[in-house]
């Protein structure tokens, strides 16, 4: 056992007196549909109590878990409970599983990004459901009259062995609620678990596939006006003037304004990014309505002047330059070409120049990557009620917690009188973590004096920001006469942001190593994509290594595991983020459960191998090109993302992160001219079909006993090069630029 303090987090133990209710309470008609010898439906208790920001015990034993974190499809709605419930002892059929609101007295971290809700809830996770046994186990030995150190706890029941005693957690959850909170409690050794590394199905899914009332989207309210946004017809101007009087005369139209979502002085952090502050606001009392309303609207619009925002990214004070103009395409790619030739030494290891003066072979290569849209299925919105210096809010968002910090700037209400209430996301992907719609609905709510919901349309969505960067790389790498890597360089850079991790794989595995990077100022406003900035640096580095191992003549695995020997052996440098014997195993399960090197006619295969957000994946994709389209057969996923909590969610992550990637790497772009982007919903923005999508996806865990570590990203951005590397085979071109359909066909 390991014992931890459970001052990690003391205030998410704060004990409290007894509940009675208990809130919103999932149904144990689906529970009981989770498991066949679950024959009845347990009533629900008359009391709750509860034992700290996570755990609440009725008097009959039922246990309600809370997840603390947003639910976006990843599951954690349903793992996050499972290791409380592991070390809480707990019966799973008799957990009840609650959505929590955003509480910074009671909970950290509330939020979607980074791959982290696992990483860094799993020890406090733990200790909250150790913490709540072990004052149970101490509320039966007072009891009893027993020590403590005789009770043992296993499946919801407390037993004493020496004299007979057992009782269910709900006959001594009154007492156990009022028991000293312990300064350190044991934690079970990972071989004993029962719940954690076993699935658990969905807890919500039943409610998911029968369409009830999940998402931000359903949210209702009696008297809720509804809301939509007229912003710049391109970006790179301004509002001039408005006349909506012919939308205010329409049925139900109860206002047409201007709003300013956030002010001109305000310091933004890191996740207060927008493309547009000041937007036209138009409500009615329904959706159809406001639609039709808002295609009436009148508007100038000018050019915007260029100007800095002041920024405050996690600490560290900055500013963002945002330049004038109506920017396009072809204009950036001129712009970027040029600052790639000045960009900044982010790492050096040897003497990269001699050894690529005295090289044998040199190969170089260019990549590009578009912006990307992030298309979440559910459209933005969010529901927003402000009385007086009381607000209300619900939705989907992926920072709770910093939004509401920036909606008490905003309307200078204190943090305690908001109140933020987490719905399930249909979709995130990092779009979700730039919540200003919560804001604009605040203040439109303000404004009207009336609850409102905010909708975007999908074109209000695919044309006002945010999208994922526009990328640009260039790789060099020098063999001697013996074919051994000798140099390996990277110029990568961004327009408006620099994707370049210097400190990563091949960085420390060659002697001679240049990592440079660049960006470009530019008035299109980004942020976070799934797997930020690793879902191309993956695609152009190992589709470039697959290069550089033909050149070699090695096959392209073999010439991975070469460099991650050399790593292991003789590390290059410091710094380097990634364990060698980590990345090589999961390497080497990847090529056994693929059974690499035994070839199929008709099937081309691309490997890639990648490290992001703590954890290691690697891919093989099977592919055939039939009248000229691509038809993909089979991808091997082999992960290394620590202990496994809950593996059929873990197996739909990777899943779900094989499709979505093959489809942004074939079909995913977004260009501009003059400021206006050139797809505005999906009859033009491609996104991948049902048909496309792989005929199956197998998926394999490392077992080495580490922690958990991220699993929401880390399976997305390889599959990119293994679908490029494929189709390298298949049709005998090297894939350079994203998306890769508009070089299949050409």
């Amino acid at each position: 056992m390991k014992t931890t303090s459970t001052k990690i987090n003391r205030r998410s133990f704060l004990k409290v007196s007894a509940l009675s209710g208990g809130g919103m309470l999932l149904s144990l008609n689906w529970l009981a549909a989770c498991y066949p010898k679950q024959a009845e439906t347990l009533a629900m208790p008359k009391e709750w109590f509860q034992f700290n920001g996570f755990i609440k015990i009725g008097e009959n034993g039922l246990v309600t878990i809370k997840s603390p974190n947003p639910e976006g499809g990843q599951n954690v709605k349903t793992s996050m409970p499972m290791i409380v419930a592991e070390e809480l002892d707990v019966a799973w059929e008799n957990v009840i599983v609650e959505q929590a609101d955003l509480d910074t007295k009671y909970f950290t971290r509330q939020f979607i990004g980074g791959s982290q809700a696992i990483r860094s809830g799993y020890t406090n996770l733990r200790t909250a459901g150790a913490t709540a046994r072990a004052m149970l186990a101490a509320a039966a030995a007072q009891s009893w009259n027993v020590p403590a150190s005789e009770i043992t706890i296993k499946a919801g029941t407390i037993t004493h062995k020496q004299s007979g005693k057992s009782a269910h957690f709900g006959e001594f959850a009154s007492l156990a609620a009022t028991m000293p909170v312990p300064e350190e409690v044991q934690l079970k050794d990972s071989k004993d678990f029962g719940i954690i590394g076993n699935s658990k199905k969905n807890v919500e899914a039943k409610n998911i596939v029968t369409g009830k009332p999940l998402f931000g989207i359903d949210t209702k309210r009696e008297g809720m006006l509804i809301a939509m946004l007229v912003h710049p017809p391109a970006i790179g101007k301004k509002l001039k003037s408005l006349d909506g009087s012919k939308a205010k005369n329409m049925p139900g139209i109860r206002d047409v304004f201007k709003i300013k979502s956030l002010q001109d002085d305000y310091k933004r952090t890191f996740f207060d990014t927008a493309q547009f502050t000041d937007l036209i606001a138009i409500v009615g009392e329904s959706t159809w309505q406001v639609l039709q309303a808002k295609k009436t609207i009148e508007a100038e619009w000018e050019i915007e002047e260029g100007y800095e925002e002041k920024r405050d990214m996690f600490g560290r004070e900055g500013i963002r330059v945002v330049p004038k103009g109506l920017e396009s395409s072809a204009t950036q790619e001129q712009v970027m070409l040029e600052a790639a030739k000045n960009p900044q030494t982010q790492r050096k290891d040897g003497n990269p120049e001699a050894a690529f003066a005295k090289a044998a072979k040199i190969i170089e290569r260019s990549y590009t990557g578009p912006f990307l849209a992030h298309n979440c299925m559910e459209p933005m919105n969010f529901f927003a009620h402000v009385q007086g210096e009381k607000v209300e809010c619900a939705g989907p968002l992926q920072k709770p917690e910093l939004t509401e910090q920036a909606l008490s700037s905003r309307l200078e209400i204190p943090l305690e009188n908001i109140e933020i209430k987490m719905t399930r996301l249909g979709g995130g992907y990092g779009r979700r973590s730039y919540a200003h719609w919560l804001i604009e609905a605040a203040v439109i709510s303000q404004k009207m004096n009336a609850p409102i919901k905010l909708i975007y349309t999908r074109e209000d969505e695919m044309t006002g920001g945010i999208y994922r960067s526009r990328y640009q790389a260039t790789y060099r790498a020098a063999l001697d006469e013996n074919n051994e890597l000798t140099a390996f360089h990277v110029n990568a850079g961004g327009l408006p942001e620099n994707p370049l991790y210097a400190d990563r794989f091949p960085a420390g595995a060659v002697t001679n190593y240049l990592a440079e990077g660049w960006e470009v100022p530019s008035n299109i406003t980004t942020g976070s994509f799934r797997a930020p900035r690793s879902n191309f640096m993956a695609c152009v580095e190992q589709s470039f290594l697959d290069e550089v191992a033909e050149a070699a003549g090695k096959d392209p695995i073999d010439f991975r595991l070469e460099l991650l020997a050399k790593a292991k052996a003789n590390p290059v440098g410091e710094g380097n983020d990634y364990d060698p014997d980590r990345f090589a195993e999961v390497i080497k399960l990847a090529k056994e459960k693929s059974n690499w090197g035994q070839n199929t006619e008709g099937i081309s295969r691309g490997f890639s191998a990648y490290f992001c957000h703590n954890s290691y994946a690697a891919q093989v994709l099977d592919l055939k090109i039939v009248d000229g389209q691509v038809k993909i057969d089979k991808v091997i996923n082999a992960i290394d993302c620590g202990l496994v909590v809950n593996p059929d969610a873990a197996k739909n992550l990777c899943e779900g992160a094989v499709i979505d990637g093959i489809g942004t790497a074939m079909f995913g772009e977004l260009t501009f001219e003059e400021g206006v982007a050139s797809k505005s919903n999906f009859d033009t923005y491609r996104m991948i079909r049902m048909q496309e999508a792989p005929n199956s996806i197998e998926t394999y865990f490392v077992e080495n006993g580490e922690d958990p570590s991220g699993l929401g990203e880390p399976a997305y951005p390889p599959v990119f090069a293994a679908l490029a590397n494929a189709l390298y085979r298949g049709s005998g071109k090297r894939f350079y630029d994203q998306p890769f359909i508009n070089q299949l066909n050409s």
